[in-house]
């Protein structure tokens, strides 16, 4: 495995991308990885190093800017909001980073695909309803407020690994989002874990008061269905 640091700008900001690449020659399918709240982090870079262990050159983006990170509540939100408060930046923002990595030097680039995990998730989502040229896209644990409607066909099959129990993505957003996932033909699925709140793959999760909770069960089973996804849409 190698590893390297893309830089890339979008409306004179500058974001960097940590890709990890398979052994091999390529080309590789590449899957990119959206981060939590906090920006890019050990966990989101080390997702994409799992990634290129399963032979897919693994992106972890950053949309906030280089060296912009959240370190506790106060700093993550402060990070988080303006974007979630102005949608059109955030696709400008996932749009130019799906753009750098997936025209890095041995893509394959009919194998795209996205995760994401809690804002990331919700990132993940994003990017198949803005109709990104992508296989698929899986949110962990991911944010399911819809926002503003968009008319863009989804291009990539949704899987959405969702604790029952996510204070965050209550059973209203829910219904919202399966709402929308109908009114825009999306090729979608939702797979619960019963019991289980948020952020469960993450295994510094442990603020009850919040629901963030991690759940070593959900955490193994909505990985092996991440796999067996990308198996299948990028066969």
């Amino acid at each position: 495995m190698s590893q390297e640091l893309v830089s890339y700008s979008e409306s004179g900001n500058t974001f960097d991308a940590f890709i990890a690449r398979p052994s091999g020659a390529g080309p590789h399918p590449l899957v990119m990885v959206c981060h939590a709240w906090g920006g890019r982090d050990e966990f989101a870079e080390g997702k994409a190093k799992a990634l290129a262990e399963l032979g897919y050159i693994g992106a972890a983006i950053d949309v906030y800017g280089v060296g912009q990170r959240g370190h506790d509540t106060a700093s993550c939100q402060a990070l988080m909001m303006p974007l979630v408060n102005d949608p059109p930046s955030l696709r400008k923002r996932l749009a130019a980073a799906f753009e750098a990595v997936s025209a890095l030097p041995g893509v394959d680039r009919d194998r795209l695909g996205t995760i994401g995990f809690c804002f990331g998730g919700m990132c993940s989502i994003l990017t198949a309803r803005m109709g990104l040229a992508q296989r698929g896209v899986v949110s962990f644990h991911g944010l399911l407020k819809i926002g503003e409607q968009l008319e863009a066909k989804a291009k990539a099959r949704i899987l959405v690994l969702h604790g029952q129990d996510d204070p965050m993505a209550p059973p209203a957003d829910v219904g919202s989002f399966a709402e929308e996932m109908k009114r825009i033909d999306a090729n979608w699925s939702l797979e619960a874990y019963a019991g289980v709140q948020h952020a469960f793959t993450n295994p510094q999760a442990n603020d009850a008061s919040m629901g963030l909770l991690y759940n070593a069960e959900a955490d193994k089973r909505s990985w092996l269905a991440m796999q067996r996804f990308f198996t299948d849409v990028f066969a």
